[in-house]
């Protein structure tokens, strides 16, 4: 069930419509009822994977609460291989015995293993992360084992984060589920502003972007490089708006009910350097693999050697996360590269900036910054390794040739293969974008708050209508649904 749909619209009016209308003392029933549907209307058989991995660590957060010694890190163990044991199955089991074949083939061997026809379940590296933090959080002494079966089941479940995040730990979200929430006005149009806001970004900018972005992508060979980097530059704000929008819709969906969701993006692309994006994305996965992996290998509290080496395992796996293909492990790659030539190179760039000056110019380091992340994501976004390398290779390559172009007065806009009008469209939505953003910057929205009713619902009327008569409805998956 897509938040940009028709059907989300019926479920969440009749979900949350319900959820103020019965004792709260059952309200935990009614949402667990919910997110089963909620979840069951992508692919109903997967729900029994869910069902088995959140069997498996409620009773392993009470062996592991009760335990002691080395049993305690055994109950863990069995948690951790069931947990990432389903993804290993069901996400890279296929990746695997495809590099196998490869390899044997090299040596003139067959691979014997046989190929799963298997669909990968929607949002699975999500809620698998989510329950691996409750059994390491109990482990750790940090929360106590969940007794309530359907409380723990429903942390797990909870439909407005169950697919795409953000990824919670379990002392933010468990006790929420027992608390009760009266209704109150200002949060619900708090929360209907944030949703409305993220149905926005997604259905009118992200999916206002793809056609432009999927286009060139499909076949890169067929633009030159300002199509590429035209692409590029919207791929950085579509996978944006698509994924931010999607965060945007879980937070404001719970907050509806009082139920309140970390933050998982606060403005990336105004970071001024690679190790504030990553403070800034998808900030709940980022925590999770400094909690839960960065750390666990040692931090920087190693040798200098071992310290890089362990940023840059976290950056491979993290690209692992996203996908079994070796695009999204490239990707990674280049982000662990990306901070540990910062810290190999800070003592001279502090050299240049303080000669330069250039410390007083912020502007500089985000489009440096920006540009970095840009190139990265072209393989993220790219097809196969083939594609990426070649817009990775030729983006910059025919810049002379569109300057050409250029000087005798000859069109560049056909060879990219859009309409101007639908081009300047697409800039014109990235602005506003950016726009919102100063304006969040400057806490205008306190101001907002102070205007008359009219004032306010003119606006909230406008945006629906933007999003009605502007938006792409064509049911588009969001991005982060494959991982």
């Amino acid at each position: 069930m897509l938040f940009n749909s028709f059907h989300f619209l019926i479920f969440f009016i009749v979900t949350t419509s319900l959820y103020f209308s019965i004792p709260y003392n059952q309200r935990w029933l009614l949402l667990l009822l919910a997110s089963c549907y909620f979840y069951m209307a992508f692919v109903p058989i997967y729900i029994l994977i869910l069902g088995f991995t959140i069997v498996i660590d409620y009773f392993a957060g009470i062996y592991i609460e009760h335990a002691v010694g080395k049993r305690r890190k055994l109950f863990l163990i069995a948690s951790l291989i069931a947990n990432i044991g389903v993804l290993a199955v069901f996400k890279y089991y296929n990746f695997l015995n495809q590099n196998l074949s490869l390899l044997m083939h090299g040596f003139g061997y067959t691979n014997p293993i046989p190929y799963l026809e298997i669909l990968l379940p929607i949002g699975l590296s999500f809620h698998t992360f989510q329950a691996m933090s409750y059994t390491i959080e109990v482990y750790f002494g940090r929360q106590k084992a969940e007794r309530h079966f359907g409380i723990y089941s429903l942390y797990v479940m909870f439909y407005p984060q169950l697919v795409a995040g953000p990824i919670e730990r379990p002392q933010n979200l468990l006790h929420q589920f027992r608390e009760k929430y009266e209704y109150n006005y200002d949060r619900v149009t708090s929360g209907l502003r944030l949703m409305a806001w993220g149905l926005f970004k997604k259905v009118v900018i992200a999916d206002r972007l793809s056609v432009i972005v999927d286009t060139v992508y499909n076949n890169p060979q067929q633009f030159n490089s300002l199509g590429l980097i035209i692409a590029t530059v919207f791929f950085s704000f579509q996978i944006f708006c698509d994924f931010s929008g999607y965060s945007d819709m879980a937070i404001g969906a719970a907050r509806i009910m009082g139920f309140k969701l970390m933050t998982n993006f606060n403005q990336p692309y105004n970071s001024q350097n690679i190790h504030e994006f990553w403070k800034r994305w998808h900030i709940s996965l980022s925590s999770w693999f400094k909690d839960y992996l960065y750390i666990s290998l040692g931090g920087n509290r190693v040798t200098i050697p071992r310290w890089y080496l362990n940023l840059f395992i976290v950056f491979l796996i993290s690209g692992l996360w996203h996908g079994a293909n070796w695009t999204f492990v490239i990707w990674g790659a280049l982000h662990g590269f990306y901070l540990v030539f910062a810290i190999i190179s800070k003592g001279l760039r502090e050299k240049i900036n303080s000669l330069f000056h250039l410390n007083q110019i912020p502007l500089l380091s985000i489009i440096i910054t920006f540009i970095l992340v840009a190139f990265a994501w072209i393989f993220f976004r790219a097809n196969s390794l083939q594609s990426a390398f070649y817009i990775a290779t030729n983006v910059f390559t025919g810049i002379p040739d569109v300057f050409n172009k250029l000087l005798n007065h000859q069109t560049i806009i056909d060879d990219f293969g859009v309409t101007e009008t639908n081009l300047l469209y697409c800039i014109a939505l990235i602005l506003f974008l950016q726009l919102i953003h100063y304006l969040q910057r400057k806490n205008v929205y306190a101001l907002f708050r102070q205007q008359p009713n009219y004032v306010r619902w003119a606006v909230y009327y406008i945006m629906v209508l933007a999003i009605l008569f502007l938006g792409v409805f064509e049911n588009r998956q969001f991005i982060y649904f494959q991982f």
